[in-house]
C-alpha cells in the first residue's frame, strides 16, 4: 500500500512538470517578448526594431566587449520578470563606431542548436563610441513566464557599424539560472515540500505498524511450563497426624506396594 501511494505521488509530480513544459511549447506568444520602452541620452528604441537574429556579422578589429550583471552577480533570472545587464565596449580602432542594437537568445546548455527563446532586440539611435574611448550600454530582457526552471545558456550580441559596415561582437555566452516567479514559495517547491511531508508520514505509520505487530507477537508467545515436584511433608505435621486414620491408610498403601 505504501509503495502504491509513493508511485501515485511521483506520477503527479512528473505530470505537473510535463504540463508546464507543454504549456510553454503550445503558447505562440511565449517566444516573443515585447521590446523595452525606455529612452535616454543613448537614444534607446524599443518599438518596431529590426530582427538581426538571421544576420551573421563578424567582429571588427580593435573592438573589445565585456558584460556585467550589476544587480544580479549570481545570474539568477526569474521567469517573466525583467533583468538587466550592462555591455561595455572599448574602441581601440581608428574610426567611430555607431551602436545599432543589442540582442540575445536562450539556448539549451548541452546543444546551442536548440533555440529556446529569442529575447527582445534593443536598438540605439545616435549612440557613438569614438576611437580610444569606452562606453557602457544597458540591456533589459525577460525570459518567458512559461519557461521551465533550470540552467540555460544566454548568448548576447551587440551590432554596430564602422564606416557603414556592419559588425557584431558576442559580449556574453554563458549560463543563467531560470527560476519560477515568486521567489522561494513557488508552486513546485510547495508541492515537493508537501510530497516530502506525506512520504515521511507514510514511513512513520509503516514503522509504527511494524512495531505494533512485533509487540503482539511477543505477547502471544507461550509461557514456559514450570515443573512442580512432589511436595515434602513437614516433620511436625507427620508427628501431629500419628495415630489417626490418615496415617493408617498411608501405612496400608505402603504395605500393599511392597
Amino acid at each position: 500500500m505504501t509503495i502504491r501511494v509513493f508511485f501515485v505521488l511521483a506520477l503527479l509530480l512528473f505530470s505537473s512538470s510535463f504540463l508546464q513544459v507543454a504549456r510553454a511549447q503550445s503558447d505562440p506568444e511565449a517566444e516573443v517578448v515585447e521590446g523595452t520602452e525606455e529612452g535616454g541620452d543613448l537614444g534607446i528604441v524599443g518599438e518596431d526594431v529590426q530582427d538581426f537574429s538571421s544576420e551573421s556579422y563578424g567582429p571588427a578589429p580593435g573592438i573589445e566587449t565585456i558584460c556585467v550583471f550589476p544587480k544580479n552577480p549570481s545570474k539568477v533570472v526569474a521567469a517573466g520578470e525583467e533583468s538587466e545587464l550592462l555591455v561595455g565596449m572599448k574602441n581601440d580602432g581608428e574610426s567611430n563606431l555607431n551602436i545599432i542594437a543589442i540582442q540575445a537568445s536562450v539556448h539549451l546548455p548541452f546543444d546551442h542548436r536548440y533555440l529556446v527563446q529569442n529575447l527582445s532586440v534593443q536598438a540605439f539611435n545616435n549612440a557613438t563610441v569614438p576611437p580610444s574611448a569606452q562606453a557602457t550600454f544597458p540591456y533589459i530582457f525577460a525570459v518567458s513566464k512559461f519557461m521551465q526552471p533550470g540552467s540555460f545558456d544566454l548568448v548576447g550580441t551587440i551590432i554596430y557599424e564602422i564606416d557603414q559596415n556592419a559588425y557584431q561582437n558576442v559580449f556574453y555566452n554563458g549560463t543563467i539560472e531560470v527560476t519560477e516567479p515568486g521567489g522561494l514559495l513557488s508552486v513546485e517547491s510547495v508541492f515537493l515540500f508537501c510530497l516530502g511531508v506525506a512520504l515521511l508520514g507514510l514511513l512513520g505509520f509503516w514503522i509504527r505498524g511494524q512495531l505494533q505487530n512485533l509487540s503482539k507477537k511477543t505477547k502471544r508467545a507461550p509461557k514456559a511450563k514450570v515443573e512442580v515436584g512432589t511436595a515434602t511433608t513437614d516433620a511436625s505435621m507427620d508427628e501431629w497426624l500419628q495415630g489417626t486414620a490418615y496415617t493408617q491408610s498411608q501405612s496400608n498403601k505402603l504395605k500393599k506396594k511392597k
